[in-house]
């Protein structure tokens, strides 16, 4: 995810972390979608610029990136952190998620994440631009969404803030 709230100008160009990637034109969603596989096989997801879901490679949700706000696995609930700045300082505020809110957060990134399997089992896409071109993503992105999508526990291990 960017350091910044601003629009990233192009993810595929952008995303080195993640060496394996591809940008669709997916039925059913207003925005191109950029997925991508880190080294260790982590699948981070961009449907345009927000929402964005990062997992680990068991299927667990890591962090997001919705409504502008970054939230970050805590391993049974999400921290919501919002950026608040002065003239001095920037200070990240965090709030964990209620159950209710953590429910409607899963159900959210859920009904986009099924549809967005349902609309590549059914072949209702185009591939943009691949890197690198010459892979095939998509049967490794439908494999992912399915261990995601039976993901137990579906949060991530808490991740831990760098020093």
């Amino acid at each position: 995810m960017a350091q910044h709230e601003e629009d990233r100008e192009d993810l595929m160009r952008e995303a080195v972390a993640l060496p394996d990637r591809v940008k669709l034109s997916v039925g059913g969603f207003g925005s191109l979608i950029t997925i991508g596989f880190r080294s260790n096989s982590a699948m981070s997801v961009f449907i345009g610029q927000d929402p964005v879901y990062q997992f680990d490679p068991e299927g667990g949700l890591r962090r997001a990136f919705v409504d502008g706000l970054l939230y970050r696995s805590q391993q049974s609930t999400l921290a919501m952190l919002r950026r608040e700045r002065t003239d001095t300082q920037t200070l990240l505020l965090r709030t964990d998620l209620a159950d209710d809110a953590l429910q409607a957060f899963r159900d959210t990134m859920m009904h986009s994440l099924e549809l967005l399997e349902q609309k590549l089992d059914s072949n209702d896409f185009s591939i943009i631009r691949s890197f690198p071109e010459s892979v095939s993503h998509i049967a490794r992105i439908q494999s992912t969404l399915a261990t995601i999508r039976i993901a137990k526990p579906w949060l991530s291990a808490t991740i831990r803030r760098r020093n």
